[in-house]
């Protein structure tokens, strides 16, 4: 491990708590001793999605993959659109779990690639377990509570109007019960983690077919598998109190090459401009509902 590579693992934790980071690591680093064992298959994805971790000077660190098979290698861009979305909640000044983009030499079932991978660090606190919000929602709720109705009684408005925010403006498909966290500590109450993972939203089944991307609807209500609110994001937009602002920063024109500094080494123009007007014209459909 070079000398660059350590200085920057031991920094991290630190780098991903600020706002202006180095977000995009974009030479090559070798990790290929990380273990990608753990895998999370999706449904409705082909492949499946490698995670792998490590500790350092008491930092956990967490690495995650795009989609990947065995024939195929490392394939989508959902690791891009993890540090994409994660500059967006800069933007609007929504607390989130801050991702990092790597191009990175790995090793994975004994075969050499290289790729774009995500990393993050722990975002629990000392002493603090997590929960995920359908198990204890589950565990506590009232009779005939839906889960939103729950959530507000447990006083977490605010965070889910927000995320029903971010969702709607990336086209998020899988805010399921398990991508919401409850972070447990016996003596506070419990408290949501920070917004994350937000890998299967954009244009991330487009893939690298540039015709499909042509074709994309950008304001189309695609299906979602949410788990608080409906399976509907133009619907959850609906639910949103008329006339509220739900965090303090504010999406404009000139906000396009923040969110795509440096994507161009990953993605086509054409990629990138479509990327940015979804993201925009959600924005102004966003404003003028809550208008």
């Amino acid at each position: 491990m070079n000398m660059i590579y350590l200085c920057e693992i031991i920094n991290i934790k630190r780098s991903l708590g600020e706002t202006r980071m180095n977000d995009f690591i974009k030479e090559l680093q070798d990790l290929r001793y990380l273990d990608w064992e753990n895998k999370k298959i999706s449904i409705g994805t082909p492949g499946c999605f490698l995670k792998a971790y490590e500790e350092k000077d008491g930092i956990r660190i967490y690495y995650k993959m795009s989609n990947y098979d065995s024939y195929r290698g490392i394939f989508g861009h959902e690791c891009v659109n993890e540090l994409i979305v994660s500059r967006l909640l800069d933007i609007l000044e929504i607390p989130h779990l801050r991702y990092q983009l790597v191009f990175a030499k790995l090793c994975i079932d004994e075969q050499e690639t290289e790729g774009y991978i995500a990393r993050s660090v722990n975002f629990r606190k000392e002493n603090e377990k997590k929960i995920v919000f359908d198990t204890f929602y589950e565990l506590y709720r009232e009779k005939k509570e839906s889960p939103l109705e729950f959530a507000k009684r447990y006083g977490w408005e605010q965070y889910i109007y927000q995320m029903f925010v971010v969702d709607y403006l990336i086209c998020n498909r899988d805010r399921h019960g398990a991508n919401v966290e409850v972070l447990i500590d016996e003596k506070e109450e419990p408290r949501l983690a920070p917004l994350f993972d937000h890998g299967l939203s954009l244009l991330f089944s487009c893939y690298d077919n540039l015709e499909n991307v042509r074709k994309f609807d950008i304001l189309e209500d695609r299906a979602v598998n949410n788990f608080i609110g409906s399976k509907s994001l133009e619907y959850n937009l609906q639910l949103l109190p008329k006339g509220q602002k739900f965090f303090a920063g504010e999406l404009k024109e000139e906000h396009k090459e923040i969110l795509m500094e440096g994507m161009e080494q990953v993605l086509s123009k054409e990629y990138l401009e479509k990327i940015w007007e979804m993201i925009w014209e959600r924005w102004k459909r966003y404003v003028k509902v809550c208008n």
